[in-house]
Formats: C-alpha cells, sequence, structure tokens
C-alpha cells in the first residue's frame, strides 16, 4: 500500500476545502493535499445537475471576496455558473496540482503515539494511505443524499433517483412521475419536471414560506463596470451583505419583526393560485423563518397546472408500480423523484472519523449532541479542523462570508503551530461546552426555537445545533485569530512556549 506524507490533507473540494487550499497556498504551506471523491473541484455544485437547479443567495456574495467573478451572467446564479467559477478559480490558484481526484476516504484515524493523523484512501480502485498532522474535514453538510424513511423502495420495478444524483441522459417527456419532497431542490426542480411530463403528483409534508425570486440578467454597463470600475463589485458585495443581514435580527432576536416577509410570502401565494383548496394546502402553519425561506417565481404557477397533483396524504408505502397514502390511494408512476434533503446531523461521514479512545465522531455527538468549537474543533479529535462544522449555517444570507472566517481561524491556526513547534492541539472540553452553553442561549428567542416547526436544524437532543445564531460579522470578529487559550496544546522538545496574550476565548456576541 501506498503511503504518503503530508502536513495537512483537506477532505473535500468544495468551496470550503478549495478556499483552504488557495489560503493555505497564498500564506506560503505548499505541503497539502486535497482528496475528493469526484472527477473535479464544486462539491454540492458539482453534484447537483438537476434542471432549474441555482443558488437563492446573490451572485456577488456567493462568491470568495479574494476572487471576484465580473462575468456572472444573472443576479442569482445557476449550478453551471457556479461549478464553472470554482474550477476557473482552481485553476487560477494552482490548487489542481495539490489534489487528487476519484480519492474516496474510507477511514480517518488519530493515532496519539505519532500525533498524526492516518487516511485509509480508495484512488481509482487502489488502496491508499496518507499520513498528515492536522486534517482539515471540508466534506460540507449538504453531500451525503438522505432517503426518507418509507418502505417499499426496493420493490419499486420503475426508476428512482434522488436530486443530488440526477440522471441527466433520463428523458421524463411524457412520463408518470412522482416527485417526493418540496424543499430547496424540489421547488426549482418541479417547475421544469411539470413542463415535460405527463403527469407529475407532489407528496408535501410541510408547505414551505416561499418569497419572489427577484433574479434577472446583468446589463452590459453592469458587465462593464464590473470590468473596469475599482470597487465597483467590492460596493454591491458589500450592499448585498447589508441588506441580507438585517434579517438575521429578526431571525434570532425577534421573530415577530419577520411579519412583512410573511405578508411578501402570502401575497405571492394569492397572485399565483386561485384555487382556495391548493393555496390552503401550499400556505405554511408555522412562522416564517422557522425552515428555510426559500425563492422561487415558477412553484406555484407548476403546482396550479392541470397535470400536477399536490398530494398532501401521509405515504404509507412505495409498491412495484407507484406509491400508496394512508388514504388506500395508489398512484401509478413511472418514475420516482426523491428530494429530501441530505443527511446533515447524522451524516455517514462522521462514522468515518476516529479520533481518542478511538471513539467516532457520531458516537461523540450521539452522547453530547452536535457540538464544537466555534464550528472548527471539537474535543477528542487533535489537530482536526472542521469548515462548516456545527453551528456554523445561516438562513438569511451566503455560506462563503462564514467559510471565509474560517479560512482565517485555518490560517492562524496554522501560523501558531508553526511559529510555536505544536505537535498536538485539542479544544478543552470546558471552552467547547462554555461556547455551545452561549450559543444555545443566544437562541433562546429566535424564530427556530419558537416557530413551531419541525427541521434538520436540530439533532436529536432538540437544540439548534446546525445555526449560527445573529449577525455574520459577530463569526468573523471571534475566528480572526487563533485563540490558543482554548486549547490544550503539545511542542515539540526544545521549543518555548510563546505567551499569545491577544489571543483569548471570545463571547460570541459583540
Amino acid at each position: 500500500m501506498t503511503m504518503i506524507d503530508v502536513q495537512i490533507a483537506i477532505v473535500g473540494a468544495g468551496f470550503s476545502g478549495l478556499g483552504a487550499a488557495i489560503k493555505l497556498k497564498e500564506n506560503g504551506v505548499d505541503d497539502f493535499v486535497v482528496l475528493d471523491r469526484g472527477t473535479d473541484f464544486g462539491g454540492t455544485w458539482r453534484d447537483n445537475t438537476y434542471p432549474g437547479a441555482a443558488c437563492d443567495v446573490p451572485s456577488q456574495l456567493y462568491s470568495y471576496s479574494f476572487a471576484h467573478n465580473p462575468r456572472w451572467s444573472r443576479s442569482y446564479s445557476h449550478q453551471p455558473e457556479i461549478h464553472r467559477y470554482i474550477n476557473d478559480v482552481a485553476d487560477e490558484r494552482g490548487v489542481r496540482a495539490h489534489t487528487r481526484f476519484r480519492t474516496e476516504v474510507e477511514l480517518a484515524q488519530w493515532h496519539d503515539d505519532e500525533q498524526r493523523w492516518y487516511l485509509d484512501v480508495i484512488r481509482d480502485g487502489e488502496r491508499e494511505q496518507i499520513r498528515a498532522q492536522i486534517m482539515v474535514g471540508a466534506v460540507g453538510p449538504l453531500c451525503e443524499p438522505n432517503l426518507p424513511d418509507i418502505d417499499g423502495f426496493d420493490d419499486f420495478d420503475g426508476k428512482i433517483v434522488h436530486s443530488a444524483r440526477w440522471d441527466n441522459d433520463y428523458d421524463f417527456t411524457g412520463k408518470r412521475v412522482a416527485v417526493i419532497g418540496t424543499g430547496a431542490s424540489a421547488i426549482q426542480l418541479v417547475p421544469e419536471l411539470a413542463k415535460v411530463a405527463a403527469r407529475l403528483d407532489v407528496y408535501q409534508r410541510t408547505a414551505p414560506w416561499i418569497v419572489p425570486r427577484t433574479e434577472r440578467p446583468y446589463s452590459a454597463a453592469e458587465h462593464w463596470a464590473f470590468e473596469n470600475v475599482p470597487g465597483f463589485q467590492t460596493a454591491m458585495r458589500g450592499v448585498v451583505y447589508a441588506a441580507n443581514e438585517v434579517t438575521a435580527f429578526g431571525l434570532t432576536y425577534s421573530p415577530k419583526s419577520l411579519k412583512p416577509v410573511e405578508m411578501i410570502c402570502r401575497a405571492n401565494i394569492a397572485r399565483s393560485i386561485r384555487d382556495r383548496e391548493l393555496r390552503r394546502k401550499v400556505t405554511p402553519t408555522f412562522q416564517v423563518g422557522c425552515k428555510r425561506i426559500l425563492r422561487s417565481n415558477d412553484w406555484y404557477p407548476a403546482i396550479a397546472r392541470r397535470n400536477v397533483d399536490l398530494v398532501t396524504d401521509r405515504i404509507a408505502s412505495v409498491t412495484e408500480s407507484g406509491i400508496a397514502t394512508t388514504d388506500g390511494t395508489i398512484r401509478d408512476v413511472d418514475v420516482i423523484v426523491v428530494a429530501t434533503g441530505f443527511h446533515v446531523t447524522d451524516s455517514p461521514v462522521f462514522d468515518k472519523i476516529v479520533g481518542t479512545g478511538e471513539r467516532s465522531l457520531s458516537g461523540v455527538w450521539d452522547e453530547i449532541g452536535m457540538q464544537g468549537y466555534k464550528g472548527s474543533f471539537v474535543n477528542g479529535f487533535p489537530n482536526m479542523m472542521l469548515m462548516i462544522g456545527p453551528s456554523t449555517g445561516l438562513g438569511h444570507t451566503s455560506m462563503v462570508y462564514m467559510i471565509e472566517s474560517q479560512l482565517n481561524y485555518l490560517v492562524d491556526y496554522v501560523r501558531t503551530v508553526r511559529a510555536q513547534g505544536i505537535t498536538r492541539t485539542e479544544v478543552k472540553f470546558d471552552a467547547q461546552r462554555a461556547y455551545n452553553a452561549e450559543i444555545q442561549h443566544t437562541l433562546r428567542n429566535s424564530v427556530w426555537v419558537n416557530g413551531g416547526c419541525a427541521s434538520w436544524y436540530k439533532d436529536h437532543h432538540g437544540n439548534i445545533t446546525t445555526l449560527w445564531p445573529g449577525f455574520t460579522f459577530n463569526f468573523r470578529r471571534i475566528t480572526k485569530r487563533f485563540d490558543i487559550a482554548a486549547y490544550d496544546v503539545e511542542r515539540r522538545r526544545g521549543t518555548p512556549a510563546v505567551e499569545v496574550t491577544e489571543n483569548q476565548p471570545a463571547t460570541i456576541n459583540a
């Protein structure tokens, strides 16, 4: 078996993994490798190729601040354009040479005696082992498709496709199609399928709140300004950021202030659907913001089409020919599209990461809940930094902003490790516990806690463990520097400890 030694192994080549590679390289760190099971960069934007796939964050904000793209065609970007942007950035920054694609990580295990991570991987069918001082987990929360717990999937004689594993060679024209789910992916692909399917059954468990999608093409004048006016694109990015950040106040501190958003959503329903019963079905019963607020101009018109049926009866099972609901109805279909999202708080990836005492990440989180320190380090997993870890998700703005905040933390961590000869870094359990207690305290009045919905934002302990509470600039502030006081560290013999007075644990809110 081939053994490869590196200082840093980055697992994942999406926005966060690529960003980590770029920032490490910019700061003089070349001894790293990026591992990804896909064939190129992009992560979720490489994998999700279903019709209509697009981002619900404005283009100016859903890109790196250090790699502006003056060529965005629209105010909201679609999947092919985002995928192309990520790969263009990787090529421009010279990261591709550090990356090993078609590489599946089967196990990542910490060896305390060597103070190294051992990663068992399969690359093009061949087994390899990678030994690294530091592991960066950049797989992201939206990478493992979730199949609903419904009996009979194996009995179905037709075709089954998950939205994140789309079959672009399959022709849906004239087919009887069932879509399970009404989340972010479903509201984008259903309008496209409704145009070609003979019949489309959409199975809804919970109706989402949907605001209009204010998407438009950029004008020639705007493209010229992006290319030629210094600071124009940065200024536009700042305006978009500020406009989105306002929503954070309502989501976290004052859900009642989101009432205008609810009114916009209700007007969106009234404008598109005339049938009173259908309006009732598509109107949520929970507070706006409790689940992800979606953007679409096409969803309600698609649901109102004559060849589309919105089914709200609970699914009993999948049969050989279709889907049976609890009211006794069986609807025969040719293909079932599963649009039920991803394993977020229970990802199979967590089983593959084994820390001290041979305890897996899933085992630890089963016991104490999904938690970490600053969404980055987890007690019991030395020298491992997670990107987009616990309590870093957002309900109002761009995850790229959070990723770049963590990149600041990563770079300063690696700089500190090198400067002080540190061989082992583990966040103190007390620091982690205090940090997460403050997260939960800040969330106590939020819409996610009090909005009356069930969502994937919560772990099995009932805590909101996926979302950052409040304003994102507070997260940027507390991740600006690596606060070594929150960690237990070991150094090489003969290396003096360097006192770092400015890097102290920080509170969440200003």
